[in-house]
């Protein structure tokens, strides 16, 4: 039987307070903040779905990646450290992400179904290419490759 990453976390939290893991616990309290904010946004208390959290999970890491980058840039090694570690647990629970060769590959085919030739139709080619390979690759990096490939 499948568990849900919702029902997960609850688990993998217990599991990190009895082993005492101070890393994993902060990473995991996170995404159980997260889901407990986004479950009463509206003031009304829905459950999240897979993908939601999927969506929630991959915000929290991004912001983990940026507080890393920042703490390199001011030499502040011990706080990078943490980060880093929080961002490879919460990478667990997210789908493994394409390489930028798996990328270019899907972004070229897009081009071609698109039939996009010139920097005018990367409306087209974004709004396609992010809608097939969300949740699979960062939206940053496939702007750049869109942007590489059109010029």
């Amino acid at each position: 039987m499948v568990v849900s990453i919702v029902n997960q976390i609850p688990i993998d939290l217990k599991n990190a307070m009895l082993a005492k893991d101070k890393v994993k616990l902060a990473a995991l309290r996170a995404i159980k903040s997260a889901f407990l904010l986004e479950s009463t946004r509206d003031g009304s208390k829905s459950e999240i779905s897979d993908e939601l959290a999927q969506q929630i999970i991959s915000k929290l890491h991004k912001q983990r990646m940026d507080a890393y980058k920042i703490y390199v840039d001011q030499n502040r090694k011990d706080l990078a450290d943490e980060e880093i570690q929080q961002a490879e647990i919460l990478e667990k629970y997210l789908p493994k992400q394409l390489s930028e060769t798996e990328i270019k590959k899907e972004l070229e085919s897009i081009i071609g179904e698109v039939g996009a030739s010139t920097m005018a139709d990367i409306g087209k080619v974004m709004g396609k290419a992010m809608a097939s390979l969300k949740g699979k690759a960062d939206g940053s990096l496939i702007s750049k490759l869109v942007k590489e490939l059109l010029s």
